[in-house]
């Protein structure tokens, strides 16, 4: 099934390397029809990934229905309130384009109840090979709801 908050088909090797990055996961749902196990504890709020163990989550048939995806620099550890960890569901500021949950961040990706796909870039040309790949993308102060 091809959707946007399938992480196989948003994060395809064509337009990102996601090798470059480490990645943080929070207040998930999901759905995984493939009922593999995957390397993310859901009875924490947030999970702190590798790369590989990443790569795992996306070559797994995931469909991600709630989440906040954040990619840092392999080099630095996220910046965030752990007592306050990224979240979707009745934040305002995921519709905000200059607002990162993360604040190291080099975009930030929010399935919003797995209808809208949020992807947001700080890295301009990262922005301009998503938009390539992704022609229907529209941009966020650009949308209305």
């Amino acid at each position: 099934m091809y959707c946007h908050t399938n992480l196989n088909n948003l994060l395809d090797s064509s337009w990102i390397d996601i090798s470059e990055f480490n990645w943080l996961v929070s207040d998930l749902d999901v759905v995984n029809f493939s009922k593999q196990e995957l390397p993310i504890d859901f009875r924490e709020n947030y999970s702190i990934l590798s790369s590989e163990n990443f790569k795992k989550i996306i070559e797994s048939n995931l469909q991600i229905i709630w989440g906040v995806i954040s990619a840092v620099k392999k080099t630095e550890n996220p910046k965030f309130d752990k007592e306050n960890f990224p979240y979707v569901e009745g934040n305002d500021n995921v519709w905000n384009n200059d607002q990162f949950q993360v604040e190291n961040a080099v975009f930030e990706i929010t399935a919003w109840d797995s209808s809208y796909t949020i992807v947001k870039f700080k890295d301009a040309e990262l922005s301009e090979k998503f938009k390539n790949h992704f022609d229907e993308a529209i941009e966020l102060d650009k949308y209305k709801f």
